[in-house]
């Protein structure tokens, strides 16, 4: 009897330190209020790499190695290159980046014969099929898989791309989601979710439609910010020109409610919308990339109510300032304690 009690409590012992263990392995997420400064990734056209710049307003930013990428997409992706990244603070603390595996000069370059992986016409433009996931708990050190979407379900096989993917923890689920611009062989670009596995390096769920644009035209980009108990879902639908709207939804995946204002003012063509909040107020900006100028450039309007919109301009045009890199893609932003961005700055001296 007396050996059956140790044993319990031996056993006991050892199941409290597993789980004190695993839960070690969780960083503490920092509130709003211990945020200090701002990071942003990009990328850009000619590398195909991924860049980072920090803030410490969240209006003026500098990139960390001189406008040299940090992590070259050759690295890290099928087709030697990324666009599109995307990171975010996960609830275990952990930071997570999803990026588009894609290479558009991949022929020029010598990645591969020919201008892309398919055939142009059956597939249309880029048609790659894959996604980068990358973890990290200091943003530093790096760990990074390579989602084929099309090999995850028999009925994505035929895809005819997978899009700028962005992340959002769903509360109820407990678990990632992922949401990615879809289409299947030459047919419209649409928005689609699913639920990331607990290793962040599958799909867990087939991918379902995020939203139905009530016209018959591709939309791209999606990016969801919650405020509130509301979900304010950016996108860029191709209606006669590109540009940004907002739809809003109660719930994270499901109910969002066609708008039919533009919320960009730009006159030239943009996409990639994403959101951040300025630490310590209530204002939002909405950053977008201006894809028809030359040379690209962020464009960035402000809001309290997700209603009304202030244009502060392109970076280097008005308040928002690039100090000293040029021509940004598809940027996202998150918020960052000072030690973490010090850190970070050591590190790129």
């Amino acid at each position: 009897m007396k050996f059956q009690y140790k044993l319990v409590f031996i056993t006991s012992l050892l199941i409290f330190f597993a789980a004190t263990a695993e839960a070690q392995k969780k960083q503490k997420v920092p509130a709003e209020k211990d945020m200090s400064a701002y990071l942003m990734v990009y990328f850009k056209d000619d590398t195909h790499g991924l860049y980072m710049a920090l803030s410490k307003d969240g209006y003026s930013f500098t990139d960390i190695n001189h406008s040299k990428p940090i992590i070259a997409g050759d690295t890290i992706a099928e087709q030697k290159g990324i666009r599109d990244p995307y990171i975010c603070r996960g609830p275990d603390g952990m930071f997570y980046l999803a990026l588009t595996d894609l290479h558009i000069y991949a022929q020029k370059q010598g990645y591969r014969t020919t201008e892309w992986e398919r055939d142009g016409k059956k597939y249309g433009w880029g048609n790659n099929r894959g996604l980068v996931l990358m973890k990290s708990k200091d943003l530093i050190h790096w760990t990074h898989q390579v989602l084929r979407v099309d090999h995850t379900f028999p009925e994505l096989a035929d895809i005819g791309c997978a899009w700028a993917p962005e992340l959002i923890y769903d509360e109820s689920q407990k678990k990632m989601m992922i949401y990615f611009t879809m289409r299947f062989g030459n047919g419209k670009d649409k928005v689609y979710y699913s639920y990331m596995n607990k290793d962040f390096t599958g799909l867990d769920t087939p991918p379902k439609l995020l939203f139905s644009y009530p016209k018959d035209v591709s939309y791209i980009d999606a990016d969801i910010t919650k405020v509130g108990d509301k979900y304010h879902m950016f996108y860029v639908p191709h209606d006669g020109t590109s540009g940004v709207k907002q739809a809003v939804s109660n719930t994270i995946n499901s109910g969002y409610q066609y708008d039919d204002k533009w919320y960009d003012p730009e006159d030239k063509g943009c996409e990639a919308p994403t959101v951040y909040k300025i630490i310590g107020q209530q204002k939002w900006l909405l950053i977008y990339d201006i894809y028809r100028i030359s040379p690209h450039n962020f464009g960035f309007s402000e809001t309290a109510d997700f209603v009304n919109f202030k244009n502060l301009g392109r970076f280097n045009e008005g308040v928002m300032k690039s100090t000293n890199f040029s021509s940004p893609k598809h940027g996202a932003v998150i918020h960052l304690t000072k030690k973490e961005a010090q850190k970070l700055a050591d590190y790129w001296k």
